[in-house]
């Protein structure tokens, strides 16, 4: 295959010397920030997944970016098929894995906020989200290593920078292996987006209950912390996904594009690929810049913001007196008023009216 070279020049080498350094060191930042979190932190299955994203981002990064870099060196490495069908292994294999740990992400949150009974009943701890993770690991890797047992083929891209299947093949096995790969990110995508918006909706629903309800000092700052520890978690998952969801899905589009219409654009694969590469390099601030503590700093002044607004509202002028002591000023004023024989009267009555209840009280 003749190779399009309008990667090549002197601009075009420092790329993925800064997209493997930046990802590398923003990953292993997170980790360690990840490992030095609060104990309940570290035994939720949420922040487990979490971890466990940026490992496998930290991996990709590590695995494939040497030999894209080891490629600009000596244009002559991924024509070696062997080295071809890693670094297609590797694309496919940690591109499925992101979305799919983004997916189960979503799904944790889903079922801890939606579903707590059956939350509870699985017993979804850490325990539970290793072996979750095993799982995705096992079978993305049987998955993505058809190719390499027959079911399609690995080849080198027309910009001869990157090794993928060969997704413009009119042979049916590999077509369709083609297509299965396309549908199962899809699914992903589509399921990621839909368990967000049920997780967000259900957290509105319940805090429109909770201000409604009257609640004691005590359980108000409980409320509270657990409210904030759930906003974060939300916070980080709607942000993961977004940036996951948006690096991956010009690859997805590609991936249908290439195996339906069968009209090549090495510019548009080429690009696609760079923007799912983006990824591993984003991810990691997300989990950095959203930590708890870095977090509930910017909810204080939030809301510290809205307290500023409501006070700098006019507010409605009040009485001054209350209801009671305008009646009885009301009352001292007609008295005053009243002649001296009436008055004294009123007071005569007063004071035997004072005397019976005195009596009634002895008694």
């Amino acid at each position: 295959m003749e190779r399009t070279n309008f990667t090549h020049g002197p601009d075009s080498f420092p790329l993925p010397i800064f997209m493997f350094a930046g990802g590398a060191i923003g990953n292993l930042i997170a980790i360690f920030v990840l490992s030095v979190s609060i104990r309940e932190k570290k035994s939720s299955a949420f922040y487990t997944l979490v971890c466990g994203l940026a490992v496998t981002d930290l991996l990709g990064t590590c695995l494939a970016s040497p030999l894209t870099i080891a490629d600009y060196l000596d244009p002559s490495v991924l024509t070696i098929p062997r080295v071809c069908e890693f670094h297609s292994f590797l694309l496919l294999f940690f591109g499925l894995t992101g979305l799919s740990i983004i997916c189960a992400m979503a799904a944790e949150r889903y079922l801890a906020i939606c579903c707590p009974y059956t939350y509870q009943r699985w017993r979804v701890d850490r325990g539970f989200a290793l072996k979750f993770l095993f799982l995705i690991y096992i079978s993305h890797i049987f998955f993505c290593c058809l190719p390499a047992m027959g079911a399609s083929g690995s080849e080198l891209q027309q910009s001869g920078r990157w090794c993928f299947i060969n997704w413009r093949t009119p042979e049916p096995v590999a077509a369709a292996y083609c297509a299965l790969y396309g549908v199962v990110s899809l699914m992903l995508i589509l399921g990621t987006i839909v368990l967000n918006l049920a997780v967000c909706s259900a957290l509105l629903l319940m805090r429109r209950r909770s201000a409604r309800r009257p609640v004691t000092g005590g359980s108000q700052r409980r409320t509270a912390l657990s409210s904030t520890a759930e906003t974060q978690m939300i916070a980080v998952l709607v942000t993961t996904s977004v940036v996951v969801l948006v690096c991956s899905a010009p690859l997805v589009i590609r991936v249908f594009h290439n195996c339906f219409i069968l009209k090549e654009d090495s510019k548009a694969d080429l690009a696609s690929i760079r923007i799912a590469s983006v990824n591993p390099i984003l991810d990691p601030w997300i989990y950095i810049l959203l930590r708890r503590s870095l977090f509930q700093r910017i909810l204080g002044l939030t809301r510290r913001g809205r307290r500023t607004r409501r006070s700098s509202l006019p507010k409605t002028p009040m009485n001054p007196f209350h209801p009671e002591d305008t009646a009885e000023i009301g009352n001292a004023n007609i008295t005053a008023q009243l002649p001296s024989t009436v008055k004294s009267a009123t007071h005569n009555a007063n004071s035997l009216c004072q005397t019976q209840t005195d009596s009634g009280r002895g008694l």
